[in-house]
This record gives C-alpha cells, sequence and structure tokens, in this order.
C-alpha cells in the first residue's frame, strides 16, 4: 500500500517511455508496476507522467543597479515554476564587492526560506576573486554543496579579466566545481555602444546591434582556450547562435569537457521582436540577445545532436510598467539602461514542449534529457533529482500532451507584468506538478503552502572532479 498511485499514464524518462503506475512513499518513489494500489490514487489516463523540470539557470531576488528592482522573490518565481511544471530551480547568489560570500549566502537563504514552493539550490556568481575567496571560502563551499560557480565576461561590475578567469578556474580544478561561462566580448560591445549611441542610435532594438554574433563567438573561443589552458570542464551558457556552438561543438569533438546550455528566447524570439514602438522592444533586452531564424534553427541543431546538453530559461524578470523596470528613467536614454533579462521560468516548459515535441524536432525522451536528467546530472542532483526511479524524490508533473492552451502572463503568476511569449498558441500543458511526494499545482492553481519548497545541498558534478595532480 503506497501513500500515492499515479495510475493508467505513460511514464517518460530520458532512457524510454512505459505505460506503468508509479507508487509514491514518504515523498519518495517507492514502486514501479502495473496494478499498484495506494490510500491516493490519481488516474492519469491519456497523461504524460514525466520528471519535474529542472531549471539550472535563474535569477531570483538579485541585487541590481541603483534604482533597478527584479520583478521576482521567491514566492513568485517558484509560484511560476510550479505551475510551469518545474520542481527544481538553481538561482545565482551574487557575490557583493566587499561583502564576505557566507553573508552574502546567508542573505540568499533568508530570502528563500518558508518562501518556496519548489526545491532551491544556489550557484555562486564571482566578481571577486580575491585570494580570500579562492584559497579559503570557495573549498569550505564546494564541501557545504556549493558545488558551481559562474563567471562573466562582459558587464562593467561584473566581468573579470583573462589571468582572473584563470585564477578562477584553478581554484574550480583544485575543489571539483564545475564553472558556468557568460561569453561576451566586453570591450567589443563597449567599442559599438559607444558608436551607436554617438549616432543617435540609442533605441532598445540597438542592444542587438552592440553585441553581434561575433562578440559571443570569440569569447567562447576564448573561454574554452582558457579552459583547456587550465585542463578544467565548464559549462557556456545561454549560447544564441551557430558561430558559438560550432566553437563549443569544436571543443567537444577535440575531447575537452565543454558543456552548452541554450533558452527558450533563443529558439522561439529573434531581434525583430526588439523593434517595437517607443520602448516596447525593452521587453526582449536579454543579453546574448535573441538573433535570427537560422540561428534558431542552429540552437534546434545543438540541441538535436547533444552540443547542448541542458536547457534553461535564464529567468531574469524586470517589470515593463516601471521605472524601477524595463522603463527606468536611464533606459529611455539608451538602451545600454536597459536592465538586461526577460520572465521565462513558467514559460520555459510548454513553449519547448511545444516546439520540441509537437514541432517533430525531438522525441520525448530527449525533452525529459534536456529538462530534467541532463541539468541534475551536471549539477550533482542524480539520481534524487531529474528521473523517474525507485528511490528518487518524487518530483512527477503530470502533462495532457494534446491540451491546446493560448498563453497568457496571468496563467503564468509570476512577478513581471508580461511574457515575452504572450498569445503563443501552445498544445501540451502541465495540468499536475508534485514534489516530493505532495501536490503543489493542479490545473492551474497553487494547492499546496509556500514553504514546502527545500533548500538542496549538492554532490560535484560527475564531469568535474578534483585535481589529481599538482603543477
Amino acid at each position: 500500500m503506497f501513500d500515492t498511485v499515479i495510475a493508467n499514464g505513460l511514464v517518460v524518462t530520458s532512457g524510454d517511455s512505459v505505460r506503468c503506475d508509479v507508487g509514491i512513499t514518504d515523498g519518495k518513489i517507492a514502486g514501479l508496476g502495473i496494478g499498484l494500489v495506494g490510500r491516493e490514487t490519481i488516474d492519469a489516463t491519456g497523461k504524460w507522467i514525466m520528471p519535474g523540470g529542472i531549471d539550472a539557470h535563474v535569477h531570483i531576488a538579485q541585487p541590481q543597479g541603483e534604482g533597478i528592482v527584479m520583478a521576482d522573490d521567491f514566492e513568485s518565481a517558484t509560484r511560476s515554476a510550479a505551475l510551469g511544471g518545474t520542481t527544481t530551480v538553481l538561482p545565482f547568489c551574487l557575490q557583493e564587492r566587499g561583502v564576505p560570500m557566507r553573508e552574502t549566502l546567508t542573505a540568499y537563504h533568508a530570502r528563500a526560506r518558508d518562501n518556496c514552493y519548489v526545491d532551491v539550490s544556489f550557484h555562486l556568481i564571482i566578481c571577486e576573486p580575491t585570494e580570500q575567496l579562492l584559497g579559503q571560502d570557495l573549498p569550505a563551499l564546494v564541501e557545504d554543496g556549493y558545488t558551481s560557480f559562474k563567471i562573466f565576461m562582459t558587464y562593467d561590475d561584473l566581468k573579470l579579466n583573462d589571468r582572473e578567469i584563470l585564477d578562477v578556474m584553478t581554484a574550480a580544478r583544485e575543489t571539483g566545481a564545475l564553472v558556468m561561462v557568460h561569453a561576451e566580448n566586453h570591450d567589443a560591445i563597449r567599442y559599438l555602444t559607444e558608436k551607436l549611441e554617438k549616432s543617435g542610435h540609442t533605441a532598445p532594438r540597438y542592444h542587438a546591434t552592440s553585441r553581434p554574433v561575433v562578440a559571443e563567438r570569440e569569447a567562447t573561443h576564448r573561454a574554452i582556450s582558457l579552459a583547456e589552458l587550465v585542463d578544467v570542464p565548464v559549462m557556456i551558457v545561454h549560447v544564441s547562435n551557430r558561430e558559438a556552438m560550432e566553437q563549443i561543438r569544436w571543443a567537444q569533438q577535440k575531447g575537452l569537457k565543454i558543456l552548452g546550455e541554450t533558452c527558450t528566447q533563443y529558439l522561439t524570439l529573434t531581434a525583430g521582436d526588439l523593434d517595437g514602438l517607443g520602448m516596447e522592444g525593452a521587453k526582449y533586452v536579454c543579453s546574448p540577445p535573441p538573433r535570427d531564424a537560422a540561428s534558431q534553427e542552429a540552437c534546434w541543431e545543438g540541441l538535436r545532436t547533444g552540443v547542448f546538453s541542458v536547457f534553461s530559461s535564464d529567468h531574469c524578470p524586470f517589470r515593463y510598467e516601471d521605472e524601477h523596470g524595463k522603463l527606468t528613467p536611464r533606459g529611455r536614454t539608451s538602451f545600454r539602461w536597459v536592465p538586461n533579462g526577460i520572465p521565462g521560468v513558467g514559460a520555459r516548459l510548454p513553449v519547448f514542449f511545444t516546439e520540441a515535441i509537437h514541432g517533430g524536432r525531438l522525441t520525448p525522451e530527449q525533452f525529459v534529457a534536456l529538462t530534467a536528467t541532463n541539468p541534475a546530472k551536471t549539477y550533482g542532483l542524480y539520481p534524487r533529482k531529474g528521473t523517474i526511479a525507485v528511490g528518487s524524490d518524487a518530483d512527477i508533473v503530470i502533462w495532457d500532451p494534446d491540451r491546446e492552451v493560448s498563453l497568457t502572463h496571468a496563467m503564468l503568476r509570476d512577478g513581471a507584468d508580461y511574457t515575452p511569449y504572450e498569445g503563443r498558441e501552445l498544445r501540451g500543458w502541465p495540468v499536475m506538478t508534485i514534489v516530493r511526494g505532495r501536490k503543489v499545482a493542479q490545473d492551474g492553481e497553487i494547492i499546496a503552502p509556500k514553504g514546502h519548497g527545500v533548500y538542496l545541498e549538492r554532490n560535484r558534478s560527475p564531469f568535474a572532479s578534483r585535481a589529481e595532480r599538482s603543477d
């Protein structure tokens, strides 16, 4: 007798699909078979039973520049995640200059504590790689389960130079952490931005012009080269185009441990979306920017062929009708001041399901791998998360694969006031989200109290291991 049985559905994992029941006890998957009996039975006839999504790239309640406020706190972001079929999110903890990383983490934990509907684990963002941080703080933090960190090659307040990147990569190699890289050439972007502004080209659409493919391609190649020099694996995040994707494929074919990620916006949006009237284009300002239809197809190719192993949202929400968001007064003077980022944690899986499954681009098994299993494996959560197997957490999403939905922002329930995917006609919708055996969302409503989500310590990534030799 199980606590709960999900019966009569098609169970889809990254490996195969099979019709069977799923038995849940004490928040874990306790049995798979036919005719299972539970104290509660959920009838999934005609539905697909999939592992809960893992969004490995989200920004929540992250401090911004003066006068700018991120739209989501942990309650609103994880609420939207649950409604969209995501059961675990990995937000970034941004190191603030002059503040010890432990102190910054304490603040993030306080923001998340008792406020989450789904489970949470933190990446670290390193923008001040001091000897104290790299030599003492990071090794201890990695041991405590903070096993991945992100570095930036652009943005004035975040970018690291090549020497600093090498130092961070060396620390990662010695501790067994995984490095994530935002790859864009900062000096090229600054050069183009200044030229555009001097010519009076300051509208949001010029954000895309200022961050061309070549700036992303060059930085991607440089990040790969630095990783090869140190002999450390890296994840190149939010890749937007063929040229950067082919740099990653080249490295992989060479035998380097280079991983790749792409996001919803690079499959569905283009630079043309930034060309709205007035400031409307600000809704689509993110970095790297969306490209063109050919770049979309290249990103699909990267997903289909395994160059990209992870599919994320890069959820980074700001309200549009808000002087503390996209319509900040400085942003009205130039695209360079428009807050970078778009909302997407709730829309990620439904939009991807439609385009991948019903678009005939990927199999259901590939969908699960990219949205759940691979992120769990990459970031040290597997097999607790990311699969439907005996002993794993009962993080399960029941999909109606044929439900037709016209997407509106009101369905997503995040803290923003718009979605860049407004009005998209979708086919396939998550009708129930279960986190560790408890129903959290059902038919568009949250049915569990906030605080059900817990913080997750993570193991080291299997792609990264502590150095076994000293150089």
